[in-house]
């Protein structure tokens, strides 16, 4: 028994710090006592059963860190070494009769045996509920990790990231006014959605139960994006609520054994799990989705179906959405509550200021506030272009405020929102060369455009721009149309449309930076096919002059199509009719009030008047903005991009009904009957209208190289150009006419007869006059010659012309042949020129009476 005993003692030493080698001790003195009594035996037989798994009963403590198991250790272990000291202290005596005896005498051994089974006890069901708690914590992970790779989790944390980038983005301060209202899709800013995301998860805090809000940022587009959408929300709800996840693996799981072995990649099978889950779910749950517009429309039209399915089955779901205003998701969304955001300084200076204070808040006060003010202005409430250009401040380190001021004069499109704009068009136009065509056309269209125009004015220009040569007459022109198309391929870079109205004045590029954009990125056609981003002033300039072009074209050749030159706009019988005034006493006099007039618009003037459809009369839809604009097109191009001399000529035939057409609309720009202004066809020409709205280049042109003998042309062509632009024009023009091949037909008395009826008729107006008469100074020669000098002089003071005069008179002094040609035309037998002849004979103007 001593030798039996020797290993596990030696290894009970004081040294010894291994738990091991005691139980090894306990367990060999354990043996030894067991043939004491049958009793005895049986509880050291239950002992040694319970010391087998306490070591490993050590172990897991350790690793699942449970507090309890730990405690019920110390005990066991506790209770095997006072087990170990008393059967020790037994051991130590000889003879087996005085052990039994001792042991049976004394029940202090079998007390510690008893304390021992029932901590062990203890102990057993301490990890019997620990090892189920890890057998559920495996399951979990087992769950967790499939779940996961089925639904995609990695989305899921794209999602809780850009989330994360959102908040700290933005201005909680512009955001606050969208918790006033209720039961609304939203239609504004990301950053605005993920500031209802917080305060939806705020005010569900204090809540039993708490509501749940899942949220998905629409934010790459491409295929599948409806599977991508419900596997989000799918995954955000089980995160949220995990005791539906084994319900979720089972589902999942017999669609498999169905036949279905990817229910994740299939949008009905994700639709059904879907409702399940909320079928399940016995609190208010909310989808927040942004940007439904950036996806497909096959995913839109998914997941708008499904919404909609869902939100009528289950009333504790709510749905919020937010898009770009698209008239395709409107229609699916109809009836729902909607609200719109626009634009406003106050919001917009909020977020200005907390970019200034995140990215620049080095800056000086003064060149802070200038940056703080420009940017909010120029802002119109694109945040994008607010970001991005408080970065390009930083990144160029500006700090002085003049080039501040500079660089905020002529603001760049940052580059970084330049390529945005491009990912954003080749998403709309699915990276397709028509459709990229198509839209880009359109946008260069809308850069330049002189008003806002209408969906179908928009779809019947670019019609015009992209049709083939052989389309003629506005009823083939309209074959082309397609405006819904169209706006969906621009739809990220226009303001929010009323698709109700599909003539109404709407549709303009959504901020300045968009402009900037098409202007930077528009191909030159005269030198090259590639596009470069190059911003100098000179390629700007051009680019711009380009696209005035482009638009002038357009409207030309709409102009000429056949209906327009072969319909009038409406009889002259039916514009005296509809012109009389409704309503109205004709003889009252107090229906007559002039200031009223004074201090109104046009479009309160021609408020309930009557008003004509060119429609109707067969001229399509973009005849009244081709009509009232493309004179003021004509007028920005020079030499890169004028229009043939042919195009021209055919548009303003003299007494042509194309001619007469566009004029009478040109002065009725809201299709009013009654005129804005007189503009009588029948004083007009090729030349006539060039001279007025054309361009130097272009006028200069068509004075060299059209044949003004032409029937398309007035009898004489020069004077009628002149007449028109001594009323209306600019007086340099005059120069360029009298300058031009055609010069010598205004180079008489006439022409001078002309400017002085003129001056006498608009001499009140801020004109620069002088640069009319110095023209006499040009023709003295030619007046001595032909000998018209002196009657030039004698008109001019009988009209109280004194600028010609005092040329007149002043050239003479140092001209004797002038002097002798003026004296011979003052006829010495009107006794009221003498003191004419004697100015004349002594340069001496204070002796002229002027009269008629």
């Amino acid at each position: 028994m001593a030798l039996d005993l020797a290993t596990p003692l030696t290894s009970l030493d004081p040294a010894v710090s291994t738990v091991f080698g005691m139980v090894r001790g306990v367990t060999a003195v354990a043996i030894t006592l067991s043939t004491a009594d049958e009793d005895f035996a049986k509880q050291i037989a239950a002992m040694l059963e319970q010391i087998a798994y306490i070591d490993d009963c050590d172990t897991l403590g350790q690793k699942v860190d449970k507090k309890d198991i730990h405690k019920a250790l110390v005990l066991v272990y506790k209770k095997l070494l006072e087990f170990y000291s008393a059967a020790y202290e037994i051991l130590s005596r000889r003879g087996a009769s005085v052990i039994v005896g001792l042991i049976l005498d004394n029940g202090h051994l079998p007390e510690i045996v008893q304390d021992f089974l029932r901590q062990a006890d203890t102990l057993r069901k301490l990890v019997q509920k620990a090892t189920l708690e890890i057998v559920e914590d495996i399951k979990t992970m087992l769950y967790d990790q499939e779940i996961g790779r089925w639904l995609g989790s990695s989305a899921m944390r794209q999602q809780s990231q850009y989330h994360a980038y959102l908040q700290d983005l933005r201005a909680a301060e512009a955001c606050e006014f969208l918790v006033r209202y209720r039961n609304f899709i939203n239609c504004g800013k990301t950053v605005a959605m993920g500031f209802l995301v917080d305060e939806l998860r705020r005010r569900s805090e204090n809540q039993i139960p708490q509501d749940k809000v899942c949220f998905y940022y629409c934010q790459n587009g491409g295929p599948d994006q409806a599977v991508q959408i419900l596997s989000c929300l799918i995954l955000s709800l089980l995160e949220q609520l995990p005791g539906l996840k084994k319900r979720f693996y089972g589902w999942y799981k017999q669609a498999q054994a169905s036949g279905n072995f990817e229910p994740a990649t299939d949008t009905k099978k994700l639709r059904e799990f879907l409702q399940r889950l909320l079928e399940a779910i016995d609190r208010q749950v909310f989808f927040v989705i942004d940007g439904l517009d950036e996806c497909d429309r096959t995913s839109r039209g998914v997941i708008l179906k499904c919404l909609g399915t869902l939100s009528q089955k289950i009333s504790r779901l709510k749905v919020l959405l937010s898009f770009r205003p698209h008239d395709e998701i409107l229609g699916q969304a109809e009836g729902m509550p909607q609200l719109q955001l626009g634009c406003a300084f106050s919001r917009d200076s909020v977020i200005v200021r907390k970019a200034v204070e995140t990215h620049l808040s080095c800056l000086p006060k003064d060149v802070e506030a200038l940056v703080i003010e420009k940017v909010s202005q120029l802002a119109k409430g694109n945040a994008i272009w607010t970001k991005m250009v408080i970065e390009l401040i930083q990144t160029r380190g500006i700090m002085a405020i003049g080039p501040m001021r500079l660089f905020l004069d002529e603001v760049p499109v940052p580059t970084q929102l330049s390529a945005l704009y491009t990912m954003l068009l080749s998403r709309c136009t699915s990276n397709e060369p028509e459709n990229e065509r198509l839209a880009r056309k359109a946008l260069a269209i809308l850069a330049i455009a002189r008003r806002p125009l209408s969906i179908l004015e928009l779809a019947w220009a670019v019609a015009m721009g992209t049709a083939p040569l052989e389309v003629t007459t506005v009823a083939a022109l309209s074959d082309w149309v397609d405006h819904q198309r169209l706006i969906s391929l621009i739809n990220p870079f226009i303001a929010r449309l009323n698709f109700g109205d599909l003539k109404k004045r709407q549709v303009r590029l959504i901020h300045q930076s968009v402009r900037a954009f098409v202007v930077e990125q528009w191909t030159d056609h005269l030198q090259t096919g590639t596009t470069s981003a190059s911003t100098d002033r000179a390629t700007l300039h051009r680019r711009t002059e380009s696209l005035e072009g482009l638009l002038l074209e357009i409207c030309i050749n709409y102009l000429q199509l056949d209906e327009i030159g072969t319909t009038s706009i409406f009889p002259e019988e039916q514009v005296a009719m509809e012109a009389l005034p409704r309503d109205v006493d004709l003889f009252n006099d107090d229906d007559l009030r002039p200031t009223d007039a004074l201090s109104c618009s046009w479009e309160d003037l021609e408020q309930g008047m009557a008003r004509y459809d060119p429609v109707e009369r067969g001229f399509g839809e973009f005849f009244v903005y081709a009509s009232c604009h493309w004179m003021h097109h004509f007028s920005a191009v020079t030499n890169s991009s004028l229009p043939s001399l042919a195009s021209i000529e055919n548009l303003c035939q003299a007494g042509s009904t194309r001619l007469d057409n566009w004029v009478q609309q040109n002065c009725r720009p809201d299709c009013a009957i009654q005129p804005r202004f007189e503009f009588d066809s029948s004083l007009y020409d090729p030349l006539s209208i060039t001279s007025l709205y054309g361009s130097e280049a272009m006028l200069r042109r068509m004075l060299e190289k059209s044949d003004l003998s032409e029937d398309k042309f007035l009898p004489d062509p020069l004077i009628g150009a002149a007449i028109q632009i001594l009323q209306w024009g600019d007086f340099p023009r005059l120069k360029i006419l009298l300058e031009s091949k055609h010069g010598h037909q205004l180079q008489n008395l006439d022409f001078f007869r002309l400017t002085i009826k003129r001056w006498s008729a608009f001499a009140t107006q801020s004109k620069d006059w002088d640069q009319v008469f110095d023209h006499v100074d040009c023709m003295l020669d030619i007046s001595v010659r032909e000998q018209w000098a002196g009657k030039l002089l004698s008109v001019a003071a009988g009209a109280g012309c004194m600028p010609i005069v005092r040329r007149l008179v002043t050239r003479a002094q140092q001209n004797a042949t002038l002097k002798e040609e003026l004296m011979r035309g003052i006829s010495c037998e009107e006794p009221q020129r003498n003191a004419l002849r004697t100015a004349v004979q002594s340069g001496d103007l204070d002796l002229i009476s002027f009269g008629k």
